[in-house]
């Protein structure tokens, strides 16, 4: 794998991960009913005009990033998106539409202390990468001038 391809490798996977910490950091506040055991939304608000499963906390996301050392040409980054686990916390909220009888509702589980070090390493990453790109640039250039 050549240094370019490593580098666009290594900006794709700062940019997926600025994409997923931008949504998380957007959704942070995005509240729903608490599931119940079966799966299904519980809400305490059975009488309500508002129908709670049809709503649902946000499910917060993470870039898993992994070098890919293996295969034909091996070099480069490869970052994978998965859910976080568990997606959501109980937070106490009886004024919430989506209250159960205990007053909690479900709140995303975004660390936000996590996500704003996970956007200085996507600014960091990006910057290290385009760094590489412009150097590799240079070299090509100094190579393909040729003076007498």
């Amino acid at each position: 794998m050549s240094t370019l391809s490593i580098a666009t490798s290594g900006l794709s996977a700062a940019s997926l991960r600025l994409d997923v910490t931008a949504s998380n950091l957007a959704n942070a506040l995005t509240t729903g009913p608490l599931p119940a055991s079966d799966g299904s939304n519980a809400s305490g608000n059975a009488g309500s005009s508002n129908s709670s499963s049809n709503f649902s906390a946000y499910v917060p996301l993470q870039v898993n990033q992994v070098d890919q050392s293996s295969g034909s040409a091996p070099g480069g980054t490869a970052a994978v998106v998965s859910t976080v686990s568990p997606s959501f916390v109980p937070q106490f909220d009886p004024t919430s539409p989506f209250a159960n009888q205990d007053g909690l509702i479900a709140a995303p589980n975004v660390d936000l202390a996590s996500q704003f070090i996970q956007l200085l390493t996507a600014k960091y990453d990006f910057a290290a990468n385009a760094k590489v790109i412009q150097a590799y640039d240079n070299t090509q250039k100094s190579l393909l001038d040729i003076t007498a």
